[in-house]
């Protein structure tokens, strides 16, 4: 007998969160978080367990207006140093989503590596905003190159991080928000104060953060004042912006 061929890993697209608008405007691709380095398939229902919540939330903000909102499951667990298998997949979703829906605009919001993923892949011509929440990146080295940010030129960038996180730490996410900055007005970056990783102490604040800024990048509608507040302030205001408790109850 002939040697059966491995078959070729693929990234794919789950069912989109909700009722599928009949006519798509904006698209949100939901990248869930990983690892640095495993080669092992992820579990799509514990990797998405990370995002479907808030994707469910977005998903309902944005129904009237077209919105399809999907998660992105990855051929990998992990991010694999330079081949950035991550990023890599959330490119290949853009690409997908543009292949399904046409010319519309795309948000890739990522939580943990997935936010790094989002932060790389934002330069896709499709993308006009990216959301990083407790973004994992790596440790600067000066010897290094840095991590990226010359693609979020001409995008919106919502940065998010808990001031407790032990597993991300919150002074990089500030510090490339600071690069970034100085290419791109558009971004802005909030802190929780006392909240950890998972960003469960005060996820109402959180997603509804999110969705305010998702719902005003993707479709224009005005943003709450502390964000409009964070994109116009300059360094380090914008990129320290305490997310106050209660954020997003009086828009309900």
């Amino acid at each position: 007998m002939g040697q059966q061929a491995t078959p070729v890993r693929t990234a794919r697209l789950g069912r989109a969160l909700g009722p599928e608008p009949t006519a798509v405007s904006g698209v949100v691709l939901l990248l869930p978080g990983g690892d640095e380095v495993s080669r092992r398939r992820p579990s799509a229902m514990v990797a998405a367990a990370s995002v479907r919540t808030l994707g469910r939330r977005i998903s309902r903000a944005g129904r009237v207006a077209g919105l399809a909102t999907h998660v992105v499951h990855y051929r990998y667990r992990g991010w694999n140093g330079s081949a950035a298998h991550l990023a890599q997949d959330a490119s290949w979703a853009t690409d997908e989503a543009v292949r399904r829906y046409g010319d519309v605009p795309v948000c890739l919001a990522g939580f943990d590596m997935g936010g790094r993923a989002a932060l790389h892949a934002g330069g896709h011509e499709a993308v006009n905003s990216v959301v990083a929440l407790a973004p994992w990146l790596p440790e600067e080295d000066v010897a290094a190159s840095p991590e990226p940010v010359r693609q979020l030129a001409g995008r919106r960038v919502l940065i998010v991080h808990g001031t407790n996180d032990a597993r991300t730490d919150p002074e990089l996410s500030f510090r490339l928000a600071a690069r970034a900055k100085k290419a791109n007005r558009e971004v802005c970056r909030f802190e929780v104060h006392s909240d950890g990783h998972g960003l469960h102490q005060h996820r109402d604040e959180v997603h509804a953060l999110t969705e305010d800024f998702v719902m005003g990048a993707l479709f224009g509608r005005a943003l709450s004042r502390p964000v409009q507040d964070a994109l116009a302030a300059p360094p380090p205001l914008g990129l320290r912006m305490p997310l106050a408790s209660g954020f997003g109850q009086a828009r309900r």
